[in-house]
């Protein structure tokens, strides 16, 4: 079987430090090439597969100030669609323009929705949803107005992130998000104040009104800001961490963040919206709570959660179930 892997061109695949959907398509790359698909990855010059890379942009936009995103893209799906002819399924993640691209080959087309941006970008899918084919990556994103060939959770590389039986001394809670309204990074901090604990926060600023507003008055000795971290620094602040504050205001499509926490044992507090419910196990691998009083509560008593049951959770999100589900999306389709 030949698959066309289509990524976004925001960042690297696989990612340098964010880049959550540029993360999935280089696990799935792999995991494909490794059940012995011919893979072919459109994505930027510098990423860096396993398979066979075609690329025609040279660096990724967020990366590269100046750059004129609209340019690239519509030279990306160029490139890449122009090469549908050598692939048996092109396999979009890079949003909704491509499905404009794909309706126009005969090579059938996958599209992993990762999230919808708002309601405004919805007629972008209907307008394919009769020739197209859609992967939901929850059941909570699923759309009422599409249909969808599948769900197929995300998976993670467990040997990237190392099982603590015993969060680190002295305590802390960590924040891993954007820093933006929706991520809750504000409601991190209140919560870990109101817990008595410290709070370390790590991720890209999104929105700089919200962090300028929110965020940097409130930091001091007991609430840090470490920025981006790379996968490194990454696994030592999950790991070492009492838990995950994962406090979202909006319906998260997945979380990938929250899957890192518990791969390293630690357990995480969220609010229960979007796919919240299909990842944590309440008194398992953390706890969903209704507000910030339930999240301190929740971080007084979470300690006493198994630390191995919640990698042992973790596990069932793997990268070989990731792709044995996409294969059976593809061989659905083929035959």
């Amino acid at each position: 079987m030949r698959v066309g892997l289509l990524a976004p061109i925001a960042w690297r695949v696989p990612p340098r430090h964010y880049g959550p959907w540029e993360r999935v398509v280089s696990l799935l790359a792999e995991g494909l090439v490794a059940a012995g698909v011919e893979v072919t990855l459109f994505a930027t010059q510098d990423s860096r597969t396993g398979g066979r890379l075609s690329a025609v942009v040279p660096t990724p936009y967020e990366e590269t100030p100046g750059m004129d995103v609209k340019v690239w893209e519509g030279l990306h799906l160029a490139h890449a669609f122009g090469e549908a002819g050598f692939v048996d399924v092109m396999h979009n993640h890079a949003d909704f323009l491509p499905l404009m691209f794909a309706s126009l080959v005969e090579t059938p087309t996958v599209t992993t929705i990762h999230g919808f941006s708002g309601e405004a970008i919805l007629p972008a899918y209907t307008a394919y949803k009769d020739r197209l084919h859609f992967v939901a990556i929850s059941e909570a994103d699923r759309h009422p107005a599409l249909p969808y060939r599948a769900t197929v959770y995300h998976g993670i590389d467990f040997s990237e992130f190392t099982f603590r039986s015993q969060p680190d001394e002295p305590p802390y809670l960590v924040f891993l998000g954007r820093m933006h309204r929706d991520k809750g990074a504000a409601d991190a901090i209140r919560v870990a104040r109101a817990a008595g604990l410290p709070l370390r926060l790590a991720g890209i600023i999104q929105d700089q009104g919200y962090f300028d507003r929110e965020v940097a008055p409130h930091l001091g000795p007991d609430v840090t800001y470490l920025g981006s971290v790379g996968p490194e620094q990454r696994d030592s602040l999950l790991g070492g961490a009492v838990a995950l504050l994962h406090l979202i205001h909006f319906d998260e499509p997945f979380g990938l963040s929250v899957l890192e926490a518990m791969a390293c044992g630690t357990p995480v507090i969220a609010y229960g919206r979007g796919s919240m419910g299909e990842l944590i196990v309440p008194g398992v691998s953390g706890e969903i709570v209704p507000d910030e009083a339930g999240a301190v509560q929740a971080v007084r008593s979470v300690g006493r959660l198994n630390r191995a049951a919640v990698r042992a959770h973790a596990e069932t999100f793997s990268v070989p179930r990731m792709v044995e589900g996409y294969l059976q999306v593809y061989q659905r389709l083929l035959t």
